[in-house]
């Protein structure tokens, strides 16, 4: 019986948002182990604010880029919330493509 396991400590410190790999080898006389390790490290958030100027029953689009910088495929679904906002409500962003999402913005009156 007894606890039969060792901590193994890893420190990981990445500078850039990306998709960072990493492996494990360890060995003994009678063993070989691999560890497969894959960190993905976003951007800071950031908070957006757009602004839509337009005359009545005129319709603005402002496309917003999506960056896929990880090593698996995005499927987004959108929620638009206010009157006179439309976009598509899914999007895709394939891995290390940028996709402009296209929200657009048609008011009914001044």
């Amino acid at each position: 019986g007894g606890d039969d396991t060792v901590e193994f400590p890893i420190k990981f410190t990445p500078k850039y948002a990306g998709c960072y790999h990493c492996q494990i080898i360890l060995k003994s006389f009678c063993d070989i182990r691999v560890y497969e390790i894959e960190c993905v490290v976003n951007a800071d958030q950031a908070d957006a604010q757009l602004e839509f100027r337009t005359p009545a029953y005129q319709t603005v689009t402002q496309e917003i880029p999506i960056s896929n910088i990880s090593s698996e495929d995005w499927r987004f679904e959108a929620v638009l919330e206010g009157q006179c906002f439309h976009g598509p409500p899914v999007i895709i962003v394939p891995v290390g493509e940028t996709v402009p999402y296209p929200l657009t913005f048609k008011p009914f009156a001044e």
